[in-house]
């Protein structure tokens, strides 16, 4: 995810605490805004990806111990590598987004 991304999270955030406190909402804090990022899509975006990478080492990994003459053995183990650090990423991210949303939570109104 890049920086403007967490930027206009960081902003809704920051919008939706000032409306909690009766304050009114920033007019750059829009959600809505032209040319913004739409956090729900990067994430979907971000786990198909996950999920596109684990299905190729997976194809790759069944075509290798099928017999496949053109599968090598060094582009099956760095296919399968790349899925886990890539799951194990998302699984992080996943972690993150929770632990904030307790914290959301457990803030006082």
């Amino acid at each position: 995810m890049d920086s403007n991304g967490i930027n206009d999270l960081l902003g809704q955030m920051r919008a939706t605490a000032a409306l909690a406190a009766g304050k009114p909402a920033q007019a750059g804090a829009d959600a809505a805004a032209p040319g913004g990022v739409d956090f729900a899509q990067v994430l979907q975006n971000s786990i198909n990806q996950v999920n596109q990478t684990q299905q190729q080492a997976q194809s790759m990994a069944e075509n290798f111990s099928g017999g496949d003459p053109n599968a090598n053995l060094h582009e099956v183990m760095i296919a399968l590598q790349k899925a886990n650090v890539s799951f194990q990423e998302m699984v992080q991210v996943r972690n993150r987004l929770v632990a904030a949303y307790q914290d959301v939570m457990n803030m006082q109104v």
